[in-house]
């Protein structure tokens, strides 16, 4: 049964949009800051051949660097100044989150409150900078022993002062987004860094329609295919919005208090278990892990002979996890599952749940408070997260089995659907908050002039 907030939340109207001119300008500054970070994916590396970069980029689809490729927007295939965009950002805060769930000290610190969020959010901004430096390291080198392998020269100038100014570039231009995303947070509306990758994401869209257009009135695309991506890419969404906010409810019952009327008054809460607890993180862990053979081979280039041992192996298990392939597909059904449990045994300590619980004095009732508490706890997050698990790998492997099915590329994954809906929906919300508390403002408002008034 939906609460008056959420029937007062409902009943929103958007003609309060124009008045609400706070809210306004923090949409408008996010999409300014969209746009500064969409002109920043195409300012080029120093040093670097931009036509042939083109033709390395067509050499290396279907790899790893393909899939982080479209979380930057094209930026690594362009090779910009924002090529490795803020996903070391998110390797170091997932690292550091769980360290802290690991590590006695970090765990010490995430009890502190603020003060300990800040220190874990620096340590999260070093981490950063130590991922940077070494991606675009390797990154700078790779490119330079590629192009010469390849007989490409991506890089104009190859050595060491390349690979230091790529270095100095690329960690700048990380950093410079994690700045826009926290700005974007603070000053704008919805999740920055989020943000940041959704637009990355739907960027390339324009691009998948047009293909996807040029393909059905040449008649390589039949009908049949075109009302099949939609109808499935429609309907994931509607999935993803509807599983995406599911959540069970614990009811949480306190002791009773005494109010300022002096009655004994019982206060009850709920403990929200979402069933999509680890979020997005298992599918990309699940495909990193599955692509990096891949992405290895195609930098090894011509170093790897398809008639020796070693080559041989290599040739014969990229066959076997070629994009649609029926092993690749287990093993990415089994990575999501396994990756699923593991993050979500990390994020969420039924333990330290328990105790809190019982240090406030509150209790699941005909549970009892302390171990009890914490085997139900478990016990329950454990089978919602078989659903969770379930629905997460039905999401990721429909879209790859159509892709295969079909040989249409499809810019839309698992994976980009997830970031994409779930972003669009936090950032939905916030601003059905923001107007809100613009309308209880109102009423504020004109309660206070009435009172005047009398």
């Amino acid at each position: 049964m939906a609460s008056s907030a959420d029937n007062f939340a409902s009943n929103i109207s958007l003609a309060n949009f124009s008045k609400a001119t706070e809210l306004k300008n923090r949409i408008w500054f996010t999409i300014g800051a969209l746009v500064v970070f969409r002109f920043l994916s195409f300012v080029p590396l120093p040093g670097i051949n931009a036509r042939a970069l083109t033709q390395l980029a067509d050499q290396t689809r279907g790899g790893i660097i393909d899939m982080f490729n479209m979380f930057t927007g094209g930026s690594l295939e362009r090779m910009s100044l924002i090529a490795l965009g803020v996903m070391p950002y998110i390797t170091a805060s997932i690292v550091v989150q769980m360290a802290s769930a690991l590590h006695p000290t970090l765990a010490a610190l995430k009890k502190e409150g603020t003060v300990g969020r800040q220190k874990l959010n620096q340590y999260t901004r070093y981490g950063t900078v130590f991922l940077c430096t070494i991606q675009g390291w390797f990154l700078a080198a790779g490119l330079e022993s590629y192009g010469a392998s390849t007989g490409i020269a991506a890089v104009v100038d190859p050595g060491y002062m390349f690979r230091v100014g790529a270095v100095i570039s690329l960690v700048g231009g990380t950093m410079f987004l994690l700045w826009l995303g926290e700005q974007i947070t603070s000053r704008g509306i919805g999740n920055g860094v989020s943000l940041i990758i959704m637009a990355g994401i739907v960027a390339q869209f324009p691009t998948f329609v047009t293909n996807m257009a040029s393909g059905y009135s040449e008649g390589s695309i039949g009908t049949g295919i075109l009302l099949g991506f939609i109808a499935m890419v429609v309907g994931l969404i509607l999935l993803i919005s509807w599983v995406e906010r599911a959540q069970r409810r614990l009811l949480v019952q306190y002791p009773k208090r005494a109010t300022q009327r002096g009655m004994m008054q019982a206060d009850r809460s709920h403990l929200p278990l979402k069933l999509n607890t680890a979020g997005v993180i298992p599918p990309i862990f699940a495909s990193s892990l599955l692509l990096l053979p891949l992405t290895i081979t195609q930098f090894a280039g011509n170093s790897l002979d398809p008639e020796s041992n070693v080559g041989g192996t290599f040739s014969t298990v990229l066959q076997y996890l070629q994009h649609g392939q029926p092993l690749y597909m287990t093993l990415y059904a089994i990575g999501i599952i396994f990756f699923c449990f593991f993050y979500t045994a990390v994020v969420f300590n039924p333990e330290e749940t328990a105790e809190n619980l019982k240090k406030n004095g509150g209790f699941i009732p005909g549970i009892r408070p302390g171990k009890r508490t914490e085997e139900y706890l478990d016990y329950v997050l454990t089978r919602i997260t078989v659903i969770g698990a379930i629905y997460l790998t039905f999401v990721c492997v429909v879209p790859e089995y159509m892709i295969a099915q079909t040989g249409v590329p499809l810019f839309l994954g698992g994976t980009s659907l997830l970031i994409v809906v779930n972003v669009t929906v936090d950032t939905i919300s916030q601003i059905q908050s923001h107007l809100l508390a613009h309308q209880y403002g109102d009423l504020i408002k004109k309660a206070k002039l009435k009172g005047r008034l009398r």
